[in-house]
């Protein structure tokens, strides 16, 4: 690293003392000019020319002086590098599970490419997002299980999210309320300061043993802030009906029922907020509004390592100094 590779100087109004050179060049010019003496003779064809290479190095000294000033300039304003660590500590930390809708209905192509696929990448974006919280995800359609349980390891929970697909094993349906009390499940017993689930669905209860309100009364007694998603557009949508001889997918447009009241009242319930998502963007500011809503407390502490880089400056200006004096009383103490 190069002396003037500091990051900072302690006392950078020293800098001003440079301001002294010019005066001091301009005072040894004028010295020099008065120290000559004339003589006016009528004819210098009787005196030798000849010319003392001493004479022609004697301003090598003052030059000396003032590097050596430079350098003792700098090393008041006291250059150092600065090396910064940093570690952070999270004050508050959030447990969050996302509650997926994966039933049939949720290849419906109303969203680009379908209303799952746009999920999961706008999903996968605000793990992302998330990096001091841990995540965890389920599935339901007719029934439910846990795909990923809370975790930190966002990687296996992007794995898990990536992978989700219609699964015609499943038993079909809409099962609200076994998303939601499995939901609940994975995260009552976290010691996080905060617990949120995030439930989306495209449909109504029509499938499960649980009841969503009983299932939102379990959330609100544990603390569980519920954010409910209705995604779907307005209207109809081509939606997946039948499967052909090819295995196949057959689509005809039916309408898009949202049972919003019941998720509405979830969301009341736990604290939460109801979403409805009706095309791709609107998914997106979901997912964004939620994220702001549910920040994260950080604490940074800052660790300084200082390395003083002056020293190297005052031997640098000494030695100039020593060897403006050593030249001056060796070669030049008859001369000077």
């Amino acid at each position: 690293m190069s002396m003037f590779g500091a990051n900072e100087f302690v006392n950078p109004a020293f800098f001003w003392l440079f301001l002294l050179l010019p005066v001091a060049i301009g005072w040894y010019v004028w010295q020099g000019k008065n120290q000559q003496a004339s003589l006016q003779i009528s004819n210098i064809s009787g005196f030798k020319k000849s010319s003392s290479w001493l004479a022609k190095l004697k301003p090598a000294l003052f030059a000396l002086k003032l590097l050596s000033l430079s350098c003792l300039i700098v090393a008041m304003a006291r250059p150092r590098s600065v090396d910064v660590t940093s570690k952070v500590k999270t004050t508050k930390g959030i447990d969050i599970v996302m509650s997926i809708d994966i039933s049939g209905s949720m290849l419906a192509r109303d969203f680009r490419p379908n209303r799952l696929e746009a999920l999961k990448r706008v999903a996968s974006q605000f793990i992302k997002e998330r990096p001091s919280d841990r995540i965890g995800l389920v599935i339901f359609a007719g029934e439910a299980f846990t795909k990923t349980p809370v975790t930190s390891d966002k990687e296996i929970v992007l794995t898990a999210l990536n992978n989700l697909e219609f699964d015609d094993r499943m038993q079909q349906g809409t099962a609200i309320g076994m998303g939601l009390s499995t939901a609940v499940n994975r995260v009552k017993d976290s010691k996080a300061l905060s617990k949120v689930i995030i439930l989306l669905t495209d449909g109504v209860n029509n499938a499960g043993f649980i009841d969503p309100r009983i299932a939102a009364d379990m959330a609100a007694e544990f603390n569980i802030k519920t954010y409910t998603i209705g995604i779907g557009s307005n209207g109809t949508a081509p939606s997946p009906v039948a499967i052909d001889a090819n295995g196949n997918f057959v689509y005809q447009n039916v309408p898009v029922e949202i049972d919003e009241v019941l998720l509405k009242e979830i969301a009341t319930k736990t604290s939460g907020k109801y979403f409805r998502a009706t095309d791709n963007q609107k998914l997106e500011e979901i997912y964004d509004e939620i994220n702001k809503l549910e920040k994260t407390e950080i604490e940074e502490f800052k660790y300084y390592n200082y390395d003083e880089k002056y020293r190297k400056w005052v031997w640098l200006g000494g030695l100039l100094l020593l060897l403006e004096l050593s030249f001056r009383w060796t070669i030049f103490k008859s001369f000077v």
